[in-house]
């Protein structure tokens, strides 16, 4: 897809109303500080559109970015960050479950990790979250850049058994840094959407 029109359309807290949208959604869902700001930032060629930050836990609503009036990209708040105390991450947690279940539009959900380190309990209970609520996830591991290329291929494994995924899961390698991985998450998306390429 080329990218005429980006804007933030919508933001929703805790107590929001999910928008009903007539274009198809695509959500991005990833621990605190995985780089999901960077992704969205480099599928939009976008230097700031999403807010990136050091500190994680920086999304705490649930923000719909509307494209060229085609599609929607949504961004769902981090999750697994340790400096929210449990009242809110249950909220937030509550909020992308509503989300899921309440959307119409929602074509897939991709699953950010960092691709440095074997997934996490959070990032499996996410990922059997989101399959549970009836989608299969795609993971987009994270941070490529980090890792020398000898190291990616073991490093992709681990991913794949600590999520448990099913041999035909999807698992794309991105960078921010080089954008490695860009062009087959849109792909994908332009596949999802039905959009023409």
């Amino acid at each position: 897809m080329v990218i005429k029109e980006v804007s933030l359309e919508t933001v929703c807290g805790i107590t929001s109303t999910i928008p009903d949208n007539q274009l198809p959604e695509i959500a991005f869902a990833g621990k605190s500080n995985v780089g999901k700001s960077s992704l969205i930032n480099a599928l939009m060629n976008r230097k700031s559109l999403a807010r990136t930050s050091s500190q994680p836990g920086k999304t705490q609503t649930i923000n719909f970015y509307n494209i060229n009036d085609a599609m929607y990209l949504v961004d769902l708040p981090g999750y697994g960050y340790a400096k929210v105390s449990e009242a809110e991450r249950a909220k937030w947690g509550k909020m992308i479950e509503n989300y899921l279940h309440k959307s119409k539009q929602l074509k897939a959900v991709f699953l950010l990790v960092d691709i440095r380190h074997t997934p996490g309990a959070n990032d499996k209970t996410m990922y059997d979250w989101i399959v549970y609520q009836g989608y299969r996830p795609i993971i987009i591991a994270t941070k490529l850049d980090k890792l020398k290329r000898s190291q990616v291929q073991k490093a992709l494994k681990e991913v794949r058994t600590g999520l448990g995924l099913a041999p035909g899961d999807t698992v794309i390698p991105f960078s921010a840094q080089t954008k490695q991985g860009r062009d087959e998450i849109w792909a994908l998306m332009d596949e999802l959407i039905g959009a023409e390429a």
